[in-house]
């Protein structure tokens, strides 16, 4: 047997550790979700995982879920914070919505499409009372008036994982589930923990970790988001490299301008005296090939009505 444990942040272990056994999910739901009434069971809807899933980039590997009243949940960890994250993920919840009635059926037979998001990095960091809160909950509610709201039919849960477990929280099965994603190496700390599910939930970590083909699927997941993250630098890195010669380029082409324009105004003034302020204009603004022609044609103008009709 493995003595290192497969990390539950792994979104294939994640995935593999509740998608096969629902009633953990329904547990970590409810205890996600302390202040809402629980859910009893639910019906895993993407049980299966597609080989092109654990390579794939910019995928992550979610469970689907649907409770016994038609409420479906979407229930991730993520690792990696991107741009536009919060995008997709309202995308997907929108989606898990809209799916759920066929043509002609009544609106009335929505049920709630929530999402329910494990991040293992900090999000909302803006200001301090954005550092003191970890969990976070948004809905469709006024603006100015937030107690209004038109129902929790679309929500969206977050948990802040490395925030969570810096802040502390009061003794709780979420604070089990945070201890569980943060500390699950830690066999002391792991002793501790006296919520039953997250017993059971580090009971599949050491089977999951004692499966040979679990851990290689492991591995070549967290091998294709290395890959990701490795692909995203190196073409922030062509892109800087990029700008910097288009930078160098561009300052040549303005120092060549510049030159130009020096020494057209040098001539001018030689030979015809202070230039007006429209002739300034005009040789400001003028391009490289604009310039040059009328330095070409300085010594035979008359005048300087004569060499800017030219």
């Amino acid at each position: 047997m493995h003595n290192i444990l497969l990390s539950p942040t792994n979104d294939y272990v994640f995935k593999r550790l509740f998608a096969e056994a629902p009633e953990l999910l329904c547990t970590l739901i409810n205890d996600l979700r302390p202040d809402l009434p629980d859910i009893t069971s639910v019906e895993i809807l993407n049980p299966n995982i597609e080989p092109s899933e654990l390579t794939g980039k910019y995928i992550i590997l979610d469970v689907l879920a649907r409770d016994v009243d038609g409420h479906c949940y979407n229930v991730e960890v993520q690792v990696r914070r991107y741009g536009a994250w919060h995008k997709r993920g309202l995308f997907y919840l929108a989606r898990t919505l809209g799916g759920q009635l066929s043509s002609g059926e009544d609106y009335g037979e929505l049920r709630a499409s929530v999402g329910l998001h494990l991040l293992d990095f900090d999000l909302f960091t803006a200001t301090e009372a954005e550092r003191q809160q970890a969990l976070w909950r948004f809905e469709m509610r006024d603006e100015t008036q937030p107690q209004v709201s038109l129902g929790n039919i679309l929500q969206m849960n977050l948990i802040e994982l490395k925030k969570a477990d810096r802040l502390g929280l009061s003794p709780s099965p979420l604070r089990a589930w945070i201890t569980f994603f943060k500390h699950w190496q830690e066999e002391l700390t792991m002793a501790t923990v006296t919520h039953e599910p997250v017993q059971h939930a580090m009971h599949r970590i050491r089977q999951l970790s004692a499966d040979e083909e679990a851990r290689r699927l492991a591995f070549v997941r967290e091998r294709a988001l290395h890959d990701e993250v490795s692909f995203l630098n190196e073409a922030k890195r062509e892109g800087r490299e990029e700008g910097r010669k288009e930078g160098r380029k561009e300052g040549r082409e303005q120092g060549r301008l510049e030159e130009a324009r020096d020494l057209l105004r040098a001539q001018l003034g030689a030979k015809f005296g202070e230039l007006p302020d429209a002739v300034t204009d005009q040789i400001t603004t003028a391009d490289h090939k604009t310039l040059r022609g009328w330095i070409g044609n300085v010594l035979l103008a008359d005048s300087l009505d004569a060499l800017f009709k030219h």
